[in-house]
């Protein structure tokens, strides 16, 4: 699944994330004072230009050079080691630039959040009746956002682009190390589905997990610092009263309290849709053969196969209900509780519009980022299932035991029956 595209997968991700964490600690222990040394201190939420000017700020511009430059010498470093990988300009070039694309999308965040103090403390003065706020106030304003948007517009467009090119590869490897093994591999129930299907699945699951994870966590390392910031607002909490840093613990707790709830409750989920893709391949491989061979694909055999596939659709259902109140029940609280933190903070009158649209964009950014797992369980709970039948061809390439599951499969197709059935 990985050391096909990637090159020594275990080593370079380990050493992409000690790499990854001592640039981070470098640039907010050493970086930013030099930058302030060097006249380029960073600016405060409310002296950030708006509109497309943010990108080119000084200290943004350094940010982006340094990463430039991280970068460089972690993928030159593995262009050496993987000289003979021949992978290696997607997997490790490739996966580089996705990360620069991912980081420069977060800042796409931070402009618009940048952008609203501003727009919304003249809506709330042009509401409220004060003197001296004209249309051309409103319109430049709508145009620095249309600046932002554009720039948006054309990071997409290449970014959707590269990461097409990027899974495509992936399936790809995959796909010619598993043929390349297929003699090993062609004796595993559903082999042509788990190198056709379940390869192309496996891609697109992990690209898009990936790209997710890296954005939660270039928005929690762009976004925390605004965040703390915009607690000295908020200095009244119900219950608890005053806390240092309110609304960064109030999105960490919050967050916490979601991904335990829905880990617990979807326990079962993996399992079960890996035994889906199993009756589903088996009643789909019965029809296949019924196309060709008139003795398959009986009455009696299909009506059998696909009753497995109704029941297990029904035990799905149901652990699918008791997850969904769960999920969705977390998915109401969580519009409200924002508001229901901040009761204080209104009725006290401490902050404006302007700023309340800016803390609910930073509180949000950084609770989906800690909400990862939360806004993505659904997709991890498919993802486990295609790895445990992927799971099989690395074992059976490897001259390994397969995964209990199979060789439970294989036992029942020859007659073996457990007193669990």
């Amino acid at each position: 699944m990985f050391h096909s595209f990637f090159p020594r997968p275990k080593l370079f991700f380990t050493s992409a994330v000690v790499w990854t964490l001592a640039c981070v600690f470098f640039w907010y222990f050493a970086g930013i004072g030099l930058l302030t040394n060097l006249g380029f201190p960073p600016l405060p939420e409310d002296a950030q230009p708006v509109g497309a000017a943010f990108f080119v700020a000084p200290a943004n511009l350094s940010f982006y050079l340094f990463f430039i430059l991280c970068s460089a010498l972690f993928c030159g470093v593995w262009h050496v080691i993987a000289h003979a990988h021949p992978w290696k300009i997607w997997s490790v070039w490739g996966s580089a630039l996705i990360i620069f694309i991912t980081y420069f999308g977060v800042q796409m965040d931070v402009a618009i959040n940048v952008w609203r103090g501003p727009f919304f403390d003249l809506l709330q003065n042009a509401l409220a009746g004060k003197p001296g706020i004209t249309n051309e106030n409103f319109y430049y304003l709508i145009l620095k956002f249309l600046e932002i948007g554009t720039v948006g517009v054309i990071v997409s467009v290449v970014s959707a682009f590269l990461i097409n090119h990027y899974v495509l590869r992936w399936r790809v490897a995959m796909n010619d190390f598993y043929m390349s093994k297929w003699q090993k591999l062609r004796h595993i129930e559903g082999a042509s589905q788990r190198v056709q299907e379940d390869t192309m699945r496996f891609a697109n699951i992990i690209e898009g997990l990936g790209v997710s994870l890296i954005g939660s966590v270039m928005t929690l390392i762009v976004f925390l610092p605004i965040l703390s910031a915009l607690s000295a607002h908020v200095t009244d909490l119900p219950i608890l009263g005053a806390v240092p840093n309110s609304l960064v613990w109030l999105a960490l707790g919050w967050s916490v309290l979601g991904t335990v709830l829905l880990a617990v409750v979807g326990v079962k989920l993996p399992g079960l849709n890996f035994r889906n893709q199993r009756v589903e391949a088996a009643y789909r491989k019965e029809l296949v053969y019924g196309e060709d061979h008139e003795d398959r694909a009986q009455p009696v055999t299909v009506a059998e196969l696909f009753s497995n596939v109704r029941r297990n659709y029904f035990r799905m259902y149901f652990h699918y209900l008791y997850f969904n109140v769960a999920r969705y029940s977390y998915g109401q609280l969580d519009a409200i509780f924002l508001y229901f933190v901040l009761v204080p903070t209104f009725v006290a009158h401490k902050i404006t519009l302007g700023i309340w649209q800016q803390i609910a964009t930073a509180f949000g950014q950084v609770s989906n980022s800690f909400q990862y797992l939360v806004s993505s369980w659904t997709t991890i709970i498919e993802l486990l299932s295609i790895h445990k039948r992927l799971q099989a061809f690395e074992a059976a390439i490897d001259d390994e035991p397969l995964p209990e599951i199979d060789q439970r499969y294989l036992e029942r197709e020859a007659g073996v029956v457990h007193a669990d059935g």
